[in-house]
């Protein structure tokens, strides 16, 4: 299969020369810097031992950033740090050679024409015999820092070379004897410091800041073919794309994402200050989109590899690999998911992630915040990840059911491209509620056609969007307003009845109003459907049913109420049948899922129209005895809260099931039948046991049974709950197992008549029932 549109938009652009280095070194004569230091005085250059020594007198332990805190550990960074109010750069040639030097750093580093670099002063650093830094990056000080600027001064000193790297490449400073030597690079480049071997090194730091006029930002020249660029763009947005596993066709992609080689800060991310090669990406990508009809924005990203990985000493084929041993420690462990990255073979990639965190507006006058993922192919970049330093990273050893992994999380930036025609759902898929928010403005400033069309470009991806409370609302309100059936049903559908409240009454009858009772039924029946929507309904009917469809008959809609009401009742029925039914559960966990359906019945009643009340009476006449369990802490329930509207009919039926087990007469003493134990398997071990549980006469059993037999039995004896005593007499082959009925089953029942009693007692006098 020929390469894909994105991935020769990648290779042409990566064929451009860059237009600029990483980093880049200047000499300048030392005499043109005049150095003095608080409480040491004038600093002679080439800088000598008693002065070297002096300085660390009036200096302290340098410092570093990690995340939010700032760090003293000389495992890390080992030198001395005097601040900038410590000491003053002055002479006449200074601020020329300074001034030059900048003008020279910003064309080495391939910063646009229009962009001029300001040093601001950090620190000056002293590092001794055996002193160094590790391999680290600078943090972004300020919104405009692009870079660092290390002036070192000229002293007899071996070892404390300064390495600089980036997207692979590595290059090695090294300080003059007489002269000063200048070196700057991008702040996003990882650095070291190494040991100083013999005397002292001494730098003076900067941070580059990086200062545009408002009329210069974005003028960038283009560079390398734009034609052929704005051709693979325009294939990639018209062209369907090939799957990533081969297994056929996409729809054309809505966007392109570039992924750009170096990092940025939300705040320093700006055309203007892209860093080297981006700004070389970034001014041909920009001319290929004007051409191809497109408009670009600059977006962060943040990328996460897994990959098949091993650590780097280990054969993980050899013949002591244990994949199996499960003796290793927490401390070799914690052990393995350390170290430097060098540390491990990458094997093959496993899986892929990439999501825009922000990105700016077209006219890249602004930021937002966004969480979008990025699919593999609507993505490309001119530099592999694997080239690129990533920020964190973590090894999974063997877990059983896949093998070594390597995970590794990057900051990158990105160009992110979609056809001018296509702005609104490319955005839109990032913020899917300023979206809605736009289509309905539209359609209540009088352009409902264009307020459609808008929507309707949503469809691609709106079942993947995050459908959450919010979004609800803004979706039921921008349905009332399109007066489209087919739109409103494709914006309401991936919703369900988890993210309804009392607050969606409103918008919810005037869709119901605007579509109509067929409509209005179709889009609940898809909020109750099992395959879009798994959760407690039960739990969501307390505290959200009531109000909610109050609120729907306010608002002139009962039958959204009704629609409502009659979908949680199936859930409720539902419940009924499984903890009602014969067998279905011991009694001790029968009991209370029985109780929790009181609330949600007694909102289901306060709620429902003459018809569906008419349903649910029905039904629940339908039950066994065991619904009593539910229906009598709902009466108790409503008589307390004087709530008892809607009752009567279900009051009547439990106080003639009362009635009814109170007119049997007492167990005989001599009675040892126990009903059947519920439904079971139909086996020839649960027909003997039936036969035996339902005996008057019977009370115990001995049974030669094996092992799965006696477990099958103790299993149904348990299930049921059953007064009867079960064990394992160890002699013989098979073993025996004794079943004794116990007078348990006697003390049961003359407490469910006592019970029944007081009951039927409490019901008669509460509900007024002759």
């Amino acid at each position: 299969m020929g390469q894909a549109a994105r991935e020769r938009l990648a290779r042409v652009l990566g064929a451009v020369k860059p237009a600029g280095a990483f980093s880049a070194q200047l000499s300048a004569p030392a005499h043109l810097l005049e150095l003095e230091v608080h409480g040491v005085g004038a600093i002679r250059l080439p800088l000598r031992a008693p002065q070297a020594k002096q300085l660390i007198q009036v200096a302290r332990p340098a410092r570093f950033g990690r995340g939010e805190q700032t760090l003293s550990d000389p495992a890390v960074r080992d030198t001395w740090e005097l601040t900038p109010e410590q000491f003053a750069m002055r002479g006449t040639g200074w601020e020329g050679l300074l001034d030059g030097a900048l003008d020279h750093f910003r064309e080495e580093l391939g910063l646009p024409p229009g962009t001029r670099l300001r040093a601001e002063p950090h620190s000056f650093l002293v590092y001794g015999k055996g002193q160094f830094f590790l391999p680290h990056q600078d943090s972004e000080k300020d919104d405009s820092m692009v870079g660092t600027l290390v002036v070192s001064l000229p002293s007899p000193h071996t070892g404390g070379e300064l390495i600089v790297e980036h997207a692979g490449e590595r290059v090695t400073y090294r300080a003059s004897k007489q002269d000063l030597t200048l070196v700057a690079f991008y702040a996003d480049c990882r650095h070291q410091v190494t040991p100083v071997r013999s005397g002292h090194r001494h730098t003076l730091t900067f941070n580059l800041l990086a200062e545009t006029t408002a009329q210069e930002a974005g003028q960038d020249a283009a560079r390398g073919p734009v034609t052929e660029a704005a051709r693979h763009l325009t294939e990639h947005f018209t062209r369907p794309a090939a799957s990533r596993y081969g297994d056929g066709l996409l729809d054309p992609p809505n966007r392109l994402v570039f992924l750009l080689d170096h990092e940025y800060t939300q705040r320093g991310l700006s055309w203007s200050r892209l860093k080297g090669a981006d700004a070389t990406y970034a001014a041909t990508l920009r001319a290929a989109a004007r051409q191809a009809g497109c408009e670009a924005v600059l977006a962060l990203a943040e990328v996460k590899e897994t990959w098949d990985a091993y650590p780097a000493d280990e054969d993980p084929w050899g013949d002591d690999h244990d994949y199996y041993d499960e003796e290793e420690s927490e401390a070799e462990d914690a052990e393995e998911t350390s170290g430097d990255l060098g540390d491990y073979q990458l094997n093959e990639l496993v899986d892929d992630e990439i999501t825009l965190s922000w990105w700016t507006t077209p006219d890249a006058t602004a930021g937002e915040p966004v969480t979008l993922p990025v699919s593999w192919h609507e993505t490309c970049s001119a530099t592999p990840n694997s080239r690129l330093t990533p920020h964190h990273w973590e090894y999974e050893g063997y877990m059983g059911n896949y093998g070594n992994t390597l995970d590794r999380w990057y900051h990158r930036a990105a160009i992110v491209l979609w056809p001018r025609e296509r702005a609104f759902p490319a955005r839109a898929e990032a913020d899917p509620s300023a979206a809605l928010t736009e289509v309905r403005t539209r359609a209540e400033n009088g352009d409902v056609q264009g307020a459609r069309a808008l929507a309707a470009s949503l469809a691609p991806f709106w079942p993947t969007v995050t459908h959450d409370t919010d979004l609800f609302t803004a979706a039921l309100d921008t349905a009332a307003v399109l007066d489209a059936p087919d739109t409103a049903t494709m914006l309401l559908s991936p919703f369900g009845v988890a993210q309804l409240s009392a607050a969606h009454g409103t918008p919810m009858a005037a869709a119901a109003r605007r579509y109509g009772e067929r409509w209005t039924k179709g889009i609940v029946t898809t909020w109750f459907a099992a395959e879009h929507h798994n959760f407690d309904r039960i739990g969501w009917t307390q505290g959200t049913l009531r109000p909610l469809c109050e609120t729907l008959h306010t608002a002139q809609s009962p039958g959204t109420a009704r629609l409502l009401a009659a979908g949680i009742w199936k859930a409720v029925a539902d419940e009924l049948h499984r903890w009602t039914a014969a067998g279905a559960a011991r009694r001790e966990f029968r009991r209370p899922a029985l109780e929790a359906l009181a609330a949600p019945l007694a909102d289901l009643v306060a709620v429902a129209d003459e018809a569906l009340h008419q349903t649910i009476t029905g039904s629940l006449r339908s039950y066994p005895d065991t619904v009593l369990e539910c229906l009598l802490p709902a009466l108790r329930s409503a008589q307390a809260s004087g709530t008892t509207a809607g009752w009567d009919a279900i009051a009547q039926d439990c106080a003639r099931r009362l009635s009814h087990i109170a007119a049997q007469p007492p167990r005989d003493p001599a009675d040892w039948s126990l009903p059947a134990a519920g439904a079971g398997c139909g086996c020839d071990l649960c027909d003997l046991l039936d036969e035996f549980l339902i005996s008057r006469t019977r009370r115990s059993l001995e049974w030669p049974l094996a092992q799965a037999g006696r477990r099958h039995i103790h299993f149904r004896i348990d299930a049921a709950d059953l007064p009867v005593n079960h064990e394992t007499r160890r002699q013989g082959r098979p073993y025996t197992l004794v079943l004794t009925k116990t007078e348990e089953l006697f003390t049961r029942a003359a407490q469910a008549r006592r019970q029944v009693s007081t009951d039927l007692a409490w019901l008669t006098k509460a509900y007024g029932l002759a």
